[in-house]
């Protein structure tokens, strides 16, 4: 799955890639941004976490003409007069407005580095209205953004998750050229498949996927699901054949049969009933059938 993400099947989708302190997805970002390159697209990157350099660093140079970088890093609060992009501007018009200052005959890929520099000064609901904004409106083919997620709480996390289509988090392995990605995919009819996968990242931002993890906490539960929880009990709770014959037999207590409920609203010419005759003494007024009573 991770190879069908890098060949950029995911048209008007927004990519979430997130990492921790733990492993940097920085690399895989840079990656992504390789590929969307040597597929001729244009890229414009809005980098509030590192420089430009620092950005290109390990990408071929001879695509640099379709790559366009908005310097956010060196003044991110805009707290001199010609800072290139700040995160107040930030906004689907701003965001717009920007990509349109570069003449290009098809919508660009948009990439965020990163959200949580924004998040930190930006409000989580306008950044994430900007968002669905930007993928509704068609100005961008594709947003790929990455996300510090040990830097925000699980709600503002989970709200930019549930807006994304793809959400990759990267961990690391016990091989220091090795990581872990564990795969979200969300397509357009509603159906989200998960995987994950073991990767490598060359020095030429090519990524090698190696294999699945092993799942060894998966087949132990299963191991233990299969375990017979009434093995080593002292009585029976299973029946056997003729016990469960002789159940099925049993005519319950409270259950009538046929002719019990026959016997109990036709009587026999043995059943007995009770007549009352009023006599002389009885003062008993057909008009007022209380009227003994001292109301």
């Amino acid at each position: 799955m991770l190879s069908e993400l890098l060949q950029g099947t995911d048209i008007g989708g927004f990519l979430l890639i997130q990492d921790s302190c733990t492993y940097c997805g920085r690399d895989l970002l840079k990656s992504f941004i390789e590929a969307a390159l040597n597929r001729e697209e244009v890229i414009h990157v809005v980098g509030f976490d590192v420089s430009e350099g620092e950005l290109k660093d390990g990408l071929k140079s001879s695509v640099f003409q379709r790559l366009h970088f908005h310097n956010a890093f060196a003044d991110p609060l805009g707290w001199t007069d010609n800072s290139p992009f700040t995160v107040h501007q930030f906004s689907s018009s701003g965001l717009t407005e920007l990509l349109n200052q570069t003449a290009q005959s098809k919508p660009a890929t948009l990439v965020i580095d990163s959200l949580s520099w924004i998040l930190r000064h930006v409000s989580p609901t306008a950044v994430c209205h900007t968002l669905q904004q930007l993928k509704k409106g068609g100005a961008v083919r594709t947003i790929i953004g990455l996300l510090h997620e040990d830097m925000h709480s699980r709600g503002i996390v989970g709200s930019v998750c549930r807006l994304a289509t793809s959400v990759i988090t990267v961990a690391p392995r016990t091989k220091a050229d090795e990581g872990l990605a564990k795969i979200t995919r969300r397509s357009k009819s509603g159906k989200v498949v998960q995987d994950e996968q073991i990767f490598s990242i060359r020095k030429d931002l090519t990524v090698t996927v190696l294999s699945k993890p092993t799942n060894f906490g998966r087949k132990q539960s299963n191991t233990e699901e299969q375990v017979d929880p009434t093995a080593n009990l002292t009585f029976n709770l299973r029946l056997t054949d003729a016990e469960r014959e002789a159940k099925e037999k049993l005519a319950l207590p409270f259950v009538f049969s046929t002719e019990k409920k026959t016997a109990l609203l036709h009587s026999g010419p043995g059943s007995g009933k009770i007549l009352y005759e009023p006599d002389a003494n009885d003062d008993y007024d057909q008009e007022d059938p209380d009227d003994d009573l001292d109301v």
